[in-house]
């Protein structure tokens, strides 16, 4: 049902048009490599789609290299859409005035790339996925270093090939906000279904969500729009090869790129989340309470009408005395005893 599911969601978007506010019209620059860890930006996740505001739609990197280059000096806005969670971010980022450069490796990708995920779901004991120390729920199967997975099929073909021979595989833990490489080894005599032990999850119901260290959003803000963020960029020590910033689209003919620009952003620590704004004070309340002195004489009076509007005996009062002496037995007669009027037919 649910494979129905994704199948009828992956035909409505591919026929959403491609020049969508949600897509940003489906490609922009994938950031492979970033030379300076005090960037906020995450290699193979982030997607450079804007750049001052406007959106970027055209494929030429000289024109998106001019851009920067006229921000030297100054800051230049970059529209970040990350594929956890598919949110769009504007990154404020200062520009060197000597190089012009901001240290980052881009190529023309297309979005849809990072749709390419599998989700892991149930891990059964004992399985290879078990033994690799894949986690349920919580690890997403971005790729290998042995190529670009294309399609629901790619996975299973890879793992077909690799049938008793190690596979090395990209994992991103949601959870730890973490990418790990995981070697595993595909069997079929592990004594389960499936090479790998593991049911698999992949189509939009599986997309990479948002980490757990971003705040939730309240009520009324929109889903995919996250706030804005803003970081301050440090040129590194000496001017990067700016003929490297950029690689070339990937054609069918052209071979793919080097395996290292692949390997997805290694994160650091989660951030804690950002402290909320101070309450303020509660005002306290007044409340004016009874002595419970008070209180006990006044449920003592009302027993005490209670008890006269019924008639109620009140257990101070003295007993009843006894009956009297020497009248009429009370109560039946005994057994054997006569009646008064037949002793008195006998006499006559």
């Amino acid at each position: 049902m649910f494979n129905a599911l994704n199948r009828f969601i992956s035909r409505l978007d591919g026929d959403a048009p491609a020049t969508t506010k949600e897509n940003h019209g489906a490609f922009g620059f994938q950031v492979l490599r970033n030379t300076n860890l005090q960037l906020a930006v995450e290699p193979w996740f982030d997607f450079v789609v804007g750049i001052n505001g406007r959106m970027i739609d055209d494929s030429d990197p000289r024109l998106f290299a001019q851009e920067v280059r006229n921000c030297a000096g100054s800051t230049v806005v970059l529209g970040i859409w990350s594929a956890k969670g598919q949110r769009t971010r504007a990154l404020h980022i200062a520009v060197p005035a000597d190089t012009g450069s901001l240290g980052l490796t881009l190529q023309w990708t297309p979005l849809s790339v990072v749709s390419n995920i599998w989700h892991v779901l149930d891990v059964p004991a004992n399985s290879p996925a078990d033994v690799a120390g894949l986690l349920p729920y919580s690890d997403y199967i971005l790729g290998t270093p042995e190529g670009v997975l294309h399609g629901e099929g790619g996975l299973s073909e890879l793992v077909e090939d690799h049938i008793g021979r190690p596979l090395q595989l990209y994992v991103y833990n949601n959870e730890y906000n973490v990418t790990r490489e995981v070697t595993i080894h595909p069997s079929r005599d592990w004594g389960g279904e499936g090479a790998l032990g593991c049911v698999l999850g992949y189509g939009a119901l599986h997309r990479l969500p948002a980490p757990l260290s971003e705040p939730v959003h309240a009520p009324g803000e929109t889903l995919f729009d996250g706030d804005s963020a803003q970081s301050q960029f440090v040129p590194t020590s000496g001017p990067p090869d700016f003929s490297n910033t950029f690689i070339p689209a990937a054609t069918t003919a052209s071979p793919p790129p080097p395996a290292d620009f692949l390997v997805p952003a290694q994160m650091v620590a989660a951030q804690p989340l950002p402290a909320g704004p101070p309450r303020g004070k509660k005002k306290e309340r007044h409340v004016h309470h009874a002595p419970v002195e008070m209180m006990d004489d006044y449920f003592k009076e009302q027993e005490k009408k209670s008890r006269e509007l019924d008639n109620a005996p009140s257990g101070r009062l003295t007993p009843l005395p006894p009956p009297p002496k020497g009248g009429p037995p009370r109560g039946p007669p005994k057994a054997g005893a006569s009646s008064p009027g037949k002793a008195n037919e006998d006499e006559d």
